[in-house]
């Protein structure tokens, strides 16, 4: 934790529910943002789109094509209906070879990873199968190979999942130059932030936390509604008052902070100078998080700056 920019919360902290998510608002005005958006991520794509991990929305049936490699004439699609206790992948082919008996379906993750998801049977050239996996970011890659390991330019593909409309891709957690993988243009983390759980389980209604900034944003004010649902997911809605007190120009970001550690971009507002309050709306289907704000200067898909104020409860 950086000391002198630190920002102290207010004592007194109001709690008796809970919530996170992944979007942006961004301006000063009123936003809403959920996190079936992930379009602000700021990314370099291979050319070839040999990428295309997408982070999949909650409640959200999401239509992903799958595009043939070396199969002419060959057809495919995969619904993914993301839940609160995972996500559910249903894949439909056509048009494929004769000969053609199995495949293989495996989630990609941002890391690199590979996860059989199950084999496909093909009779008369069509195939249908659906699967269920704990991953929310993936891409889907069929493979006439059983037992992959890894995945690069070279691995035998039949099929592989291009980007929904709408959607970009999430950088890649691990880059390497030789794969030529994805490379994130936002800075990575530069600080150790120390984010206390809220103990969102144990929310039985809408939560209101409230946190006084100090130091650099003396006088900024603001206050999260945390507000757990029956169907898994916390939505999460945080105020800010008093922004003509704080700096200008500044982007002024509401992250979610998961138990390993991991950061979730919920939203942000750009501080114009012109308005006294504003707002971020979301929501998440952690079971539980912290919650922290960060004063950037740029655009970012994860956190970089030193200032930065947590949300504790009891305080």
């Amino acid at each position: 934790m950086v000391k002198d920019k630190l920002l102290g919360l207010g004592a007194g902290i109001l709690l008796s529910t809970a919530l996170t998510g992944f979007a942006v608002a961004q301006d000063a005005t009123t936003k809403t943002t959920t996190t079936t958006t992930t379009t602000q991520r700021q990314i370099v794509q291979n050319p070839d789109g040999s990428y295309t991990v997408i982070e999949y929305p909650v409640d959200k049936e999401v239509t992903v094509e799958l595009s043939p490699r070396g199969i002419q004439g060959a057809k495919g699609w995969a619904k993914v209906m993301r839940k609160a206790d995972g996500t559910t992948v249903s894949v439909d082919l056509s048009g494929l070879p004769a000969d053609a008996k199995n495949y293989y379906v495996y989630a990609v993750d941002p890391a690199g990873t590979v996860t059989m998801l199950g084999p496909v049977s093909v009779a008369q050239g069509v195939s249908q199968a659906t699967f269920t996996t704990p991953m929310n970011q993936f891409m889907l890659v069929l493979s006439p190979n059983e037992g992959l390991t890894s995945f690069a330019a070279d691995t035998p593909v039949v099929f592989r999942s291009a980007i929904p409309t709408g959607y970009a891709v999430v950088p890649a957690a691990v880059t390497s130059a030789a794969e030529n993988k994805q490379v994130a243009v936002s800075q990575g983390v530069t600080s150790t932030y120390q984010v206390p759980m809220l103990n969102v389980p144990s929310f039985n209604k809408t939560a209101e936390i409230r946190i006084n900034f100090t130091g650099d944003l003396a006088g900024l004010k603001g206050k999260a509604y945390v507000d757990p649902t029956k169907a898994g997911v916390t939505k999460v809605k945080m105020r800010f008052d008093d922004m003509k007190m704080a700096p200008k120009n500044k982007r002024y970001v509401l992250w979610a902070a998961s138990p390993d550690g991991k950061y979730t971009k919920l939203g942000q507002v750009v501080n114009a100078g012109d308005r006294q309050e504003s707002e971020i709306r979301s929501e998440t289907a952690m079971a539980d998080f912290g919650l922290f704000v960060t004063v950037e200067d740029a655009d970012v898909a994860q956190p970089t700056s030193t200032i930065y104020a947590p949300f504790t409860i009891g305080q």
